[in-house]
C-alpha cells in the first residue's frame, strides 16, 4: 500500500495534467456592478482545484459561472467564455439543461428535496430519461461513491431529511454524481458541519477526483490545503494568483497572497 502511494505520487509528479475546461478573459456584472474582471485560467482533468479570497471577492459568482447558476440572476451580464469539450458554454447553441447534467453542483447547506433517500439519488436519472430498470443500479453505485451506501441501503424509502447533516451533503454530493458529470462543483460545502463530518467530506473529495473534475470553494485555507491540487486566489473580482497548491501555500508569487494565506486580511 505504501509502495503504491509512493508510484501514485511520482506518477502524479510527472504526467502532465490535461485540461478539463479552461476560462478566458471571463466578466461579469450584476447590474452595473463588475463583479469578475477578466479571469483566465485552466481547469484540470481529475484534479481538485480550490478557490479562496477574501468574502464578496467573487469566488461562488465564479463557481456559478461553470453551470450557467447566474443566469437565474436578474441584470447578469457575462464576457468571455468557459471552454468545456471545446465548446464555449456561453456560445448561443449551449443547451443549459444538458450542461447541469454534465456540470453538477453541489451547495453550502445540504439541500436535499423532500423526497426518500432513493428518489433525492434518482431525481436526475428521470430526468435524464434513464430507464426504471437500471435506475437502482445507479442509484446504489452513486451513494457507494459518495460513501453513503453502507448507512443507508436500508432505508432507501425513509426521508431524505432523516439524515444527519453530513450524511444530508453526502446525499447531495451522491444525486450530483448520480448524471455522471465531467465536473463537480463545490460551494464552501463543509461550512456547515461539524468536524467530523468535514473530515469526511474532505477525504471523499480527494477518492472523488479519480473519476470527476473537483472544483471547490473554501473559506478555510487549512482545507483548501488538504484536499486541492490547484489553487486560484482571487481578490476584488480579479485573479491575482494560480497554480499548484504546494506552490502557491509555500512560495506565493505575490504580495498579497502572502498576506491573505498568512490572515492578515480577508
Amino acid at each position: 500500500m505504501v509502495t503504491q502511494t509512493i508510484n501514485d505520487t511520482i506518477s502524479d509528479a510527472l504526467t502532465p495534467h490535461k485540461e478539463e475546461c479552461v476560462t478566458k478573459d471571463l466578466n461579469l456584472w450584476y447590474g452595473s456592478n463588475h463583479m469578475l474582471k477578466g479571469i483566465s485560467l485552466p481547469i484540470y482533468k481529475n484534479r481538485v482545484t480550490a478557490v479562496i479570497g477574501p468574502s464578496g471577492c467573487g469566488k461562488s459568482t465564479f463557481l456559478r459561472c461553470f453551470n450557467r447558476m447566474n443566469d437565474l440572476i436578474e441584470s447578469t451580464r457575462v464576457k468571455g467564455s468557459i471552454m468545456i469539450d471545446g465548446k464555449n458554454i456561453y456560445g448561443n447553441r449551449t443547451d443549459v439543461c444538458d450542461l447541469r447534467m454534465k456540470v453538477g453542483m453541489v451547495f453550502q447547506k445540504p439541500n436535499p428535496f423532500p423526497k426518500s433517500i432513493f428518489d433525492n439519488v434518482a431525481f436526475g436519472l428521470y430526468i435524464k430519461g434513464v430507464p426504471k430498470k437500471v435506475v437502482m443500479d445507479k442509484v446504489k453505485k452513486s451513494l457507494q461513491d459518495a460513501w453513503l451506501w453502507e448507512e443507508v441501503k436500508d432505508r432507501l424509502n425513509a426521508n431524505a431529511f432523516e439524515l444527519s447533516g453530513g450524511q444530508q451533503q453526502r446525499l447531495c454530493i451522491a444525486r450530483a454524481l448520480a448524471t455522471q458529470p465531467e465536473i463537480l462543483l463545490l460551494d464552501e460545502p463543509t461550512s456547515a458541519l461539524d468536524p467530523q463530518s468535514t473530515k469526511k467530506i474532505e477525504e471523499l473529495l480527494i477518492e472523488l477526483k479519480r473519476s470527476v473534475t473537483v472544483i471547490i470553494v473554501t473559506h478555510n485555507i487549512a482545507q483548501a490545503g488538504r484536499v486541492s491540487d490547484y489553487t486560484a486566489f482571487l481578490y476584488l473580482g480579479q485573479l491575482v494568483e494560480f497554480g499548484k497548491t504546494e506552490k502557491i501555500f509555500t512560495a506565493p508569487e505575490d504580495k498579497r497572497t502572502e498576506e491573505y494565506l498568512e490572515g492578515k486580511f480577508g
